[in-house]
C-alpha cells in the first residue's frame, strides 16, 4: 500500500503527549531558510506558509516529560495560523515555560537523524490552550485543515 508523502494523521494531544507538554520559549514565524549568498544579494527570508491549508507557519518548542530518549524531550510544533498564537498565561513560579494542549494536532512520519536514523515525527496544529480550559471555537480556514498541521519534530 502507497501512502502518499506528505499525508498527516490527527491525533489526540494525550496520545502524543501523555504526561502533558510545556512550552520553553517564544511562538516565532517560520521562516524560509536564506544562504549567506542570498543574503549579501539582499535577499530577505519570507515566513512559511503551509502547502495544504494557505496558513502561515509558526513555530513553538514545547518539553516532553513523558519521553525516554534525551531526543524526544523537547519537540517542536509548528502552528498554523493566520495571526500569531498567545501561548497560554500561566507560567510555572521560578520558570519560563507554560503548560499547553494542542488543537488540531496532526503528525506526519519523517525519517529523521544524520548518522543513524530513526522514525520521527513532524507535528503540526492548529491552536493552543491551557490544559483544563475550554476549546475555544476556531473559524474555518482557508482550504481545510483537517489532513494538515505544524511542523514539529517527535521520534518514535
Amino acid at each position: 500500500m502507497a501512502v502518499p508523502r506528505g499525508t498527516r494523521f490527527e491525533i489526540e494531544h494525550d496520545h502524543v503527549f501523555p504526561a502533558g507538554a510545556a512550552i520553553v520559549g517564544p511562538v516565532t514565524p517560520d521562516m524560509e531558510y536564506v544562504s549567506n549568498e542570498d543574503k549579501a544579494r539582499g535577499k530577505q527570508p519570507k515566513q512559511k506558509i503551509d502547502e495544504q491549508s494557505g496558513l502561515p507557519q509558526w513555530k513553538v518548542t514545547v518539553t516532553d516529560p513523558s519521553a525516554e530518549k534525551d531526543r524526544d524531550k523537547s519537540a517542536t510544533v509548528t502552528l498554523l495560523d493566520r495571526v500569531q498564537p498567545v501561548p497560554p498565561p500561566a507560567a510555572m513560579a521560578g520558570f519560563d515555560f507554560r503548560p499547553v494542549m494542542f488543537e488540531g494536532l496532526m503528525v506526519e512520519p519523517r525519517v529523521m537523524g544524520e548518522k543513524f536514523k530513526y522514525q520521527g515525527w513532524v507535528l503540526r496544529a492548529t491552536g493552543m490552550r491551557e490544559p483544563g480550559s475550554a476549546a475555544a471555537p476556531k473559524p474555518a480556514a482557508s482550504k481545510g485543515t483537517s489532513a494538515q498541521g505544524a511542523s514539529g519534530q517527535k521520534a518514535a
